[in-house]
């Protein structure tokens, strides 16, 4: 079951579906970041010019695949049950995570004043 989950996560990675040809975020990608942005900062206008900062800041830091790959696992971080587990006890998927987390920090700190 574990291989399957890996081979699953690997296929994910090897396959970025929401990149452009350079590897770029997407417009859809940055308006997914923003819509959740907004979720948690409130619908407004102010929100908006935040959220919309915060996520060109962190494709500014972390390239588009280390970013896709860190909400993979985060993604499978909410998945219950021994399956997911793996992705929680990991150090290298754990690395992947802290380095999106320092990427938001970041942007906090700049965008969120």
């Amino acid at each position: 079951m574990r291989r399957a989950l890996l081979a699953a996560v690997a296929i994910a990675f090897a396959f970025p579906a929401a990149a452009d040809v350079d590897g770029d975020y997407t417009t859809v990608v940055k308006a997914d970041y923003i819509f959740g942005c907004m979720a948690s900062n409130g619908q407004t206008r102010q929100s908006l010019e935040h959220c919309a900062c915060s996520i060109d800041t962190i494709a500014t830091i972390l390239p588009y695949k280390e970013y896709e790959e860190a909400e993979t696992i985060l993604r499978m971080n909410q998945v219950a049950g021994q399956s997911s587990e793996v992705f929680r006890s990991t150090g290298q998927f754990r690395d992947i995570v802290a380095d999106l987390r320092r990427a938001q920090a970041e942007a906090e700190i700049k965008c969120f004043p």
